[in-house]
């Protein structure tokens, strides 16, 4: 990979190949941002009902909730409308940082896979290890949070602390003293496992869309109406968490801070014995409630927005 200007000192030529911050655009990572952010202060209370369905073990998890009904009611009434939001900002801040790193890096690496031709198709193959490695980027930077948000999620006026965590920055200092740098890396390796979650889900949509532009000669880069997005953006998302849910449960148990597990293979034995296959999809019906409109929302919101900016960037 080449900078834009050559070893000699003198000017890059067209036919060199650019680096990966020429193809960065500021765009991506506030549209993403924006999309993020809205998506999950709309649904969160149905996160949080996932995580505790999630860590649900059926040996010592109380409460226990019969479905999603009974699970959003019983919360409101036992910790009133904060319990519903309870890991609210570690959420709001994990998903804005994560869709907007996620759009940022993955459409600068796709742009770098396209040579600078925005308007060029890729492969599928190509969509794959685009979104791998923006997966890959941005679980690094943001597993702390996530599992600020595991944990603030899991306190309940119903349960006796292990620690109780008075916002995510008083929940990062003391993961922090307790544990170090590990404690904030809790379910890390599943997580980034978890990267072939967006992988798939960036694939499917983004074929998806070149099927519709190609099939109606016009650029891939064509603004689609919003209908068009949230279908794309749905069907994406309902294959994907087909796929690869059952990382979401491990992850879920490797960061709960009320049981304990000798890593990942202990959880997967322990889940395998005690729950069977149903242990691993926990949380299913809870998780596509809300996640399928949350990524219907969190991409029309990106499509929009970072047309927007791009087109007025452009007439400037």
């Amino acid at each position: 990979m080449t900078t834009l200007t050559k070893t000699n000192g003198g000017p890059a030529s067209d036919t060199d190949n650019v680096s990966f911050m020429h193809h960065v655009q500021y765009q991506h990572l506030i549209a993403g941002i924006s999309g993020g952010v809205c998506s999950t202060l709309v649904l969160h209370p149905l996160d949080l009902l996932k995580i505790r369905f999630e860590v649900n073990n059926g040996l010592n998890y109380d409460p226990n909730y019969r479905g999603i009904i009974n699970g959003i009611t019983t919360i409101f009434k036992q910790e009133g409308i904060v319990g519903l939001y309870r890991g609210a900002v570690p959420s709001t801040v994990g998903a804005g940082a994560s869709w907007g790193l996620y759009f940022y890096f993955y459409s600068a690496l796709k742009t770098l896979q396209q040579k600078g031709d925005v308007n060029s198709p890729l492969t599928p193959s190509q969509h794959l290890i685009a979104a791998t490695e923006a997966g890959a980027m941005t679980a690094v930077i943001t597993n702390p949070i996530w599992v600020c948000k595991t944990r603030l999620c899991l306190q309940s006026n119903k349960i006796s602390q292990v620690e109780h965590y008075n916002g995510m920055l008083d929940t990062l200092v003391k993961l922090y003293k307790a544990e170090g740098i590990r404690g904030w890396y809790r379910g890390f390796i599943p997580g980034l496992l978890g990267v072939s979650h967006g992988a798939v889900q960036f694939t499917i949509y983004e074929e998806m869309k070149n099927t519709y532009n190609k099939h109606n000669d016009t650029p891939i880069t064509t603004k689609l109406s919003t209908i068009q997005y949230l279908t794309f953006a749905a069907v994406s998302k309902l294959a994907a968490v087909s796929i690869t849910y059952p990382y979401q449960v491990v992850r879920a148990r490797l960061q709960n801070q009320f049981y304990s597990y000798n890593g990942i293979m202990d959880c997967l034995r322990k889940t395998w014995k005690n729950e069977g296959w149903k242990g691993f999809y926990k949380g299913l019906g809870t998780n596509l409630v809300r996640v399928v409109p949350a990524t219907m929302l969190t991409f029309v919101v990106y499509e929009n927005v970072s047309h927007f900016l791009i087109s007025s960037s452009g007439k400037r």
